[in-house]
């Protein structure tokens, strides 16, 4: 509360109508009397980090009240502490409203989050009920995506029928420097009413029930145009001048931080383009065998890999491994790794214990600082025979009618760990219509429990795969996958890479 000095006297007449062309603190300055003031026990005006506390009046003022006959002059009842009491809480309340919006904004990690949380955003602060923002960014590099609020996916499609040249962002993407006369928003308040509307833009809002609509440009100065965002409304209106104001400091902190997520999604994708690449774009067909692959790729990229070929005398290879790092390093080294192996494998394939031997004295020969895990299958499709080496990766599951169990593999250290690698392979008969599942760390540490329940998990989805589904290797990794890592654990950018590698020996 301000305790305004009993002794400061401004014609309240006067200062209400000089509020409108200064602010209230040039109004005291103007109309208080020269002198030392008396001491104000009001702190400061609040402010909020990035967002400018010059916003204009609050709709919710209104004009005092006429004076009250008898009343003594001694107090007058429209004090001027009662209007900078009001004007005050009404930038404290802007604030407040700015403060928590975007701090909502800011705890969204995903691209997709962060444009719906602006749309509900922005409709609030404009006092709309539907909405739509489009993305994309001015340099043609993507992504291109269409959100909406309130708008179904048959709605954006009904929108996306009308001309670009008539929506309003149409002309906020299409116009490089704004639109002319520098104006920075569109605002329809009555689409019905306009000369010229589109007969098709007409169609679609009356199908749609709105008959106006607000849109703002997202941009920044150093990544430029993103997209733009319209809100919708109902019934003919507009935002009054506080509401833009409003919505258009929000629209510009939330396209700084679209900015950053984009760029984010881009590495992303590119991560994830070029660790696709590396893998095998399909696996070989083998007589006896039937084969299926599923890979995921985290945020930054990993060095999670798998590989199939075929081997002279109709044998096959099959090899999963993981290189320790994360980002572009890791799927280089993961590329270089793969490669080798591949080599080694049809010189040497028929014994997976050289195999290693020879991928370990090279890794450590050209990448001391790294090391990797592996494991090659030198399999044999025409008697179900296959041996097996592993150096620190994870034992493989045989899956079948009758039995459900991990291969018992010797014991060894990862790849570059030791002077001299070297450690015995082992052999084992697969049962007509089983399964052998390769698979990497990923899908145990993606869980989060530790690695003797995650192994427990593992084995337990693999024993629960219905009989229906275990004839086919691909919709028996699905099942795996799916049960291992429910709600979403699964998904193409989780933290970690998951492999599998199911062979289905016929």
């Amino acid at each position: 509360m301000l305790d305004i000095p009993s002794r400061v006297r401004v014609h309240v007449e006067t200062l209400l109508a000089a509020q409108n062309d200064m602010g209230v603190c040039d109004a005291f300055e103007q109309y208080a009397p020269v002198g030392k003031p008396d001491a104000m026990n009001a702190p400061h005006l609040p402010k909020v980090a990035g967002i400018d506390s010059t916003v204009p009046a609050p709709t919710h003022t209104g004009a005092p009240a006429p004076a009250a006959t008898g009343t003594s002059s001694a107090t007058p009842p429209n004090a001027p502490g009662a209007v900078l009491q009001d004007r005050l809480a009404g930038w404290v309340s802007d604030l407040t409203t700015l403060h928590e919006l975007t701090e909502r904004l800011v705890r969204t990690a995903s691209l997709g989050e962060a444009l719906h949380e602006l749309l509900r955003a922005g409709a609030a602060l404009v006092g709309a009920r539907r909405g739509l923002v489009v993305l994309e960014p001015g340099d043609g590099l993507g992504p291109d995506t269409t959100v909406g609020l309130g708008l179904a996916r048959a709605d954006l499609g009904h929108i996306e029928t009308i001309p670009r040249s008539c929506m309003s962002y149409g002309k906020l993407l299409d116009t490089p420097a704004g639109l002319p006369g520098g104006e920075a928003e569109i605002a329809q308040p009555d689409l019905f009413s306009e000369d010229g509307l589109d007969p098709r833009h007409r169609e679609v809002a009356a199908r749609l029930g709105y008959a106006a609509s607000y849109a703002l440009p997202l941009s920044t100065d150093a990544a430029g145009r993103l997209g733009a965002a319209v809100w919708l409304y109902d019934e003919p209106a507009e935002p009054v001048e506080r509401q833009r104001h409003l919505v258009g400091l929000y629209a510009r902190y939330a396209a700084e931080h679209l900015a950053r997520l984009v760029e984010l999604e881009r590495t992303r994708a590119c991560m994830t383009t070029i660790t696709e690449e590396l893998l095998p774009p399909r696996l070989p067909r083998v007589s006896g065998v039937q084969l299926a692959a599923r890979h995921r790729t985290g945020p930054r990229g990993g060095g999670d890999w798998y590989d199939a070929l075929p081997l002279p005398d109709a044998a096959l290879g099959l090899a999963v491994g993981s290189v320790t790092g994360t980002g572009p390093s890791a799927v280089a080294a993961m590329g270089r790794l793969r490669a080798s192996l591949r080599a080694y494998a049809v010189m040497e394939g028929e014994d997976p214990v050289a195999v290693l031997s020879d991928l370990e004295l090279l890794l450590r020969l050209t990448e001391p600082a790294r090391c990797a895990t592996a494991l090659f299958a030198y399999c044999e499709p025409a008697s179900r025979k296959i041996t097996m080496a592993g150096a620190g990766h994870s034992p493989p599951l045989l899956i079948g009618g009758r039995r459900t169990e991990f291969v018992e593999t010797s014991l060894s250290a990862p790849l570059g760990m030791l002077a001299c690698w070297e450690a015995p392979s082992v052999e084992f008969q697969a049962e007509p219509g089983e399964t052998v599942l390769l698979y990497t760390d990923g899908l145990l540490q993606r869980t989060g429990d530790p690695m003797d329940r995650a192994f427990a998990r593992l084995h337990a989805a693999a024993a629960s795969v219905p009989r229906t589904l275990r004839a086919d290797p691909g919709a028996l990794a699905d099942h795996v996958l799916r049960t291992v890592l429910p709600e979403g654990l699964d998904a193409a950018d989780g933290r970690e890479d998951v492999v599998l590698l199911a062979a289905r020996f016929e």
